[in-house]
């Protein structure tokens, strides 16, 4: 009887989080009104504010100059580029110079912390921006040149004090992992965001994040020790009420590479899943004005360690209502989350299609099957980068591990014209 009453309770919770999930990435696409909502309006062609664009690079000599020379084609007319190099770093920090010397919009600021992170480095740069706007980008960037007219026009706008751009994993094709990675971005940024904006609490991104310098020194700028700088950020913010809106648009988002090997990508999202730990524990985000704000708070904090359990316990659920012998309705019960699971698969596949129209990419039969296929083994995978993150919290471990990029999403691969 226990058992029964404890299974059932365990499928009950399992379901309703893996609805309420659903629930979330398909806010984006309720009506074609919503849907239009949530990108950049299109600039009127003025331009009022000045940016200080950041951009850390840390062994990125192979992809940094070709982000510094995207960022140069902007069509906005004010803006500069603060490169922030480490001191123990040559390679990258003659390809800055290098930059620098070329153009007077490049400026190099040298990081002297002797353990280095990203946001130590963007610290490091803080007192040196000259713009009214500060924004964030990352070495592998690939950026559109009319992204900052687009920002520009928001702010002015819509009063924010952050305005969070989209970015998007493009290489679905390099692996099976590639594949769902580039998928979860694209519902992060398309979709969940702009929940997260409508409701006054957001985790921001790390990279086209575009925030007011004097908020941001008012804050004092990103939390050196946090592995997830940037949720930390958002949540502060988030906090003191300062306004955020978010803007995605396929021909507006920041393009980048998803990691290039199972090892780089479970380090990756054990550094976010810690850092969100991290978050959770600081506890920021018992400010927020209302019990909803709250909920929704901790719940997102918590979301990569509560999915990672539920992609291990929905199998075992199933085995259990197929194997033991448990009442029938208690059985029925087990299969609840199984059932939101095949749900979700549906969508993704819809979201496959529509990142594949979108964005004039070749998507086979195979990927759709590799993504249906690959779906229980990432989720193994992001299990065990959540144990592997919560064991290195408790061990203090803080060093960052960082993520190397090669360019796989600069090459003109799978693309074709792929009608509406």
């Amino acid at each position: 009887m226990i058992t029964s009453v404890f299974i059932a309770v365990v499928s009950l919770a399992l379901f309703w989080m893996a609805a309420f999930t659903l629930w979330w990435q398909m806010h984006a696409w309720r009506t074609p009104e919503v849907l239009a909502s949530t990108r950049f309006s299109r600039p009127d062609g003025d331009a009022h504010v000045s940016f200080s664009l950041l951009l850390p690079a840390r062994h990125e000599q192979a992809v940094l100059d070709h982000t510094i020379q995207r960022l140069l084609e902007s069509s906005h007319d004010d803006f500069e580029i603060i490169v922030i190099v480490g001191h123990d770093d040559p390679e990258t920090t003659a390809v800055a110079r290098t930059a620098e010397e070329r153009d007077p919009r490049v400026r190099v600021v040298v990081d002297h912390h002797e353990k280095k992170n990203k946001p130590k480095a963007m610290n490091t740069a803080l007192p040196h921006c000259r713009g009214d706007v500060v924004g964030v980008f990352d070495a592998e960037d690939q950026v559109h040149p009319e992204l900052l007219s687009h920002v520009d026009h928001a702010f002015r706008t819509t009063g924010a004090d952050v305005v969070q751009g989209g970015v998007q994993l493009i290489n679905f094709h390099s692996s099976w992992y590639s594949l769902r990675n580039c998928l979860e971005y694209f519902f992060w940024f398309r979709s969940r965001l702009h929940l997260h904006a409508q409701k006054g609490f957001i985790p921001l991104g790390g990279n086209t994040v575009f925030v007011r310098t004097h908020v941001l020194r008012e804050a004092d700028g990103w939390d050196p020790d946090c592995l997830a700088e940037d949720c930390d950020l958002g949540v502060r913010l988030s906090s003191v009420g300062k306004k955020v809106v978010v803007a995605y648009d396929s021909d507006m988002v920041t393009r980048e590479e998803t990691p290039g090997s199972l090892v780089s990508l479970m380090k990756q999202r054990t550094r976010w899943n810690q850092g969100f730990l991290q978050v959770y524990r600081k506890k920021d985000w018992k400010q927020l004005p209302g019990f909803r704000q709250r909920l929704l708070a901790r719940y997102t904090l918590m979301t990569p360690y509560l999915q990672a359990v539920s992609g291990v316990i929905i199998p075992l659920n199933v085995a259990v209502a197929l194997f033991l012998d448990v009442p029938v309705g208690v059985a029925f019960i087990t299969f609840l989350p199984a059932v939101t699971a095949l749900v979700t698969f549906v969508f993704e596949v819809v979201g496959l299609h529509d990142f594949g129209k979108q964005y004039g990419l070749r998507v086979r039969f195979a990927h759709y099957a590799k993504l249906i296929v690959g779906g229980p083994f990432y989720q193994m995978l992001l299990a065990f980068a959540a144990v592997r993150a919560v064991w290195r919290e408790q061990r203090g471990r803080n060093d960052w591990e960082l993520t190397s990029h090669v360019g796989a999403h600069l090459a003109n691969v799978n693309r074709e014209d792929v009608p509406a």
